[in-house]
């Protein structure tokens, strides 16, 4: 039997196919899933550091970075349907079984180098006073949603929502959206509620420390902030 407070799970999975190997790939002179590792390191937070992948080069680098890698995530778990809280369900569930004893899970995604360490003490402290919910990151998008625009085939614009035509954009609502970097939940939440966005608490940072990676313009965008944030320009 294992007791332990605080867990993470990085769920990295090998097939990413807009940015083959994008969980390894190097990133600012570090394999990516690197970073994500350094952070939950450097935070002081975590008993364990738990790895959720299929691959066995994602493996046995992040063993090397100080990982753990307790099972080999099963092939239904590891295409492009499956959720975060599938796989993170099943790593709980995996360590529940494995006689581990754990409160609370941090989901890490393998491919955030903006996480900061003191965004995960900040919504963990948060986290303390909730229950039966989720508490991750968001940021603010850049324009108001509520004047959000759609195009036709022949290029003619229409509004989504058309009362908001004539508002001044200081008297609109913000609008908030996930910054895709982790989700702290009690091992009861994420073994109970597999909803993560609709039951949850957020955490708003600065839009620079948000940056999506999804293609290769985007990572070479995300590298030139780093290198900004970190290295200065």
């Amino acid at each position: 039997m294992v007791s332990v407070n605080n867990i993470a799970v990085i769920p990295a999975r090998g097939g990413s196919k807009r940015i083959p190997r994008k969980n390894i790939k190097e990133f600012c002179s570090k394999p990516m899933i690197f970073w994500s590792i350094q952070a939950a390191k450097n935070s002081g937070l975590f008993d364990e550091i738990f790895v959720s992948t299929d691959d066995e080069e994602i493996a046995n680098l992040a063993k090397k970075l100080g990982a753990i890698i307790p099972f080999t995530r099963p092939k239904n778990l590891s295409d492009d349907f499956s959720t975060t809280h599938d796989v993170i369900f099943h790593a709980a569930s995996f360590l529940n079984d494995a006689n581990y004893i754990f409160d609370n899970i941090c989901c890490l995604y393998p491919c955030s180098p903006f996480i900061q360490s003191e965004d995960l003490h900040e919504a963990f402290n948060l986290l303390r006073n909730k229950k039966n919910c989720y508490i991750y990151p968001i940021t603010e998008y850049p324009h108001p949603i509520s004047r959000a625009l759609q195009l036709s085939k022949d290029n003619r614009i229409s509004l989504f929502n058309r009362e908001h035509e004539k508002t001044r954009t200081q008297d609109l609502v913000s609008a908030y959206h996930d910054a895709g970097q982790f989700y702290w939940g009690s091992k009861e939440t994420w073994l109970k509620i597999d909803q993560i966005h609709s039951n949850a608490f957020g955490l708003p940072i600065p839009s620079w420390r948000a940056i999506d990676i999804d293609n290769e313009d985007d990572w070479k965008r995300a590298e030139i902030a780093f290198k900004a944030l970190n290295y200065g320009s």
